[in-house]
């Protein structure tokens, strides 16, 4: 129950990070931020993460210690009905961001999300350790502590490599790449396509893409085709903005 009530105090944490980021996030474009605020959401997703990882680590302690030298359980009704209580809660928030996560694909809301399924599966082996205490079986009561804790590590590291890749400005996955590249294919003038560069802003990215054209192309032919070939790999979801750069094939 100890481990379980630090994990639900985290959750306030994670929830006041997400607020918070997800309104710097969301805040437009200025000439100090040219492609917007998007990275805020990733660097609080990361303080989350950091956040589960101590918690987890101080949980696990005192978990092993629990099972090492053993406690004795005093059985109550009463942490019977706030475990329920607090399942039927979780598993109610989850629903919820999972629908808040489908519609904005944001890392921070799948951080919570995350965290709420796992405080539901969490929650039901605390409440099986309190059951079998009436059984006479407390050691249960110190595995279930280890198991939460490294449940609650797993998935702050998780969240923190995620946020650290954007971060470090990761590439776009090879799927997006292989449907830019056959956006291009399907434009005949289009004789040849350089290796495609990106850098994340916010859940999309920013693209770099250079084609290579008949030299005795026209600049305004050229320039049309890069344009009609931005909006095409614009309208991708993963795509924010695609810059298109045309070379005369020689």
């Amino acid at each position: 129950m100890i481990a379980d009530s630090a994990n639900s105090a985290s959750d306030i944490f994670a929830s006041l990070m997400t607020f918070i980021g997800n309104k710097i996030a969301s805040e437009p474009q200025d000439n100090s931020h040219n492609f917007g605020h998007g990275k805020a959401e990733y660097i609080f997703s990361m303080l989350i993460a950091i956040s589960m990882v101590l918690i987890s680590l101080k949980l696990l302690y005192d978990s092993i210690y629990t099972l090492v030298y053993g406690s004795q359980l005093t059985f109550s009704w009463l942490l019977i009905i706030v475990c329920i209580i607090t399942i039927i809660t979780k598993f109610a928030l989850y629903l919820y961001t999972h629908k808040l996560y489908k519609k904005y694909d944001s890392i921070l809301i799948e951080a919570n999300m995350k965290d709420h399924r796992n405080d539901c599966v969490v929650t039901s082996f605390t409440l099986a350790s309190i059951l079998l205490t009436l059984a006479n079986i407390y050691w249960f009561d110190g595995v279930v502590g280890i198991g939460i804790s490294i449940w609650i590590c797993l998935t702050g590291c998780k969240i923190f490599i995620e946020s650290y890749n954007v971060l470090m400005d990761i590439s776009i996955d090879e799927n997006t790449k292989d449907l830019i590249f056959d956006l291009a294919n399907n434009y005949k003038e289009i004789e040849k396509v350089d290796p495609i560069y990106s850098t994340p802003v916010g859940h999309q990215y920013l693209v770099f893409l250079v084609i290579y054209v008949n030299g005795n192309m026209s600049t305004f032919e050229s320039h049309r085709l890069a344009d009609n070939l931005e909006k095409d790999v614009s309208g991708l979801e993963k795509i924010y903005k695609a810059v298109v750069h045309v070379n005369p094939l020689i």
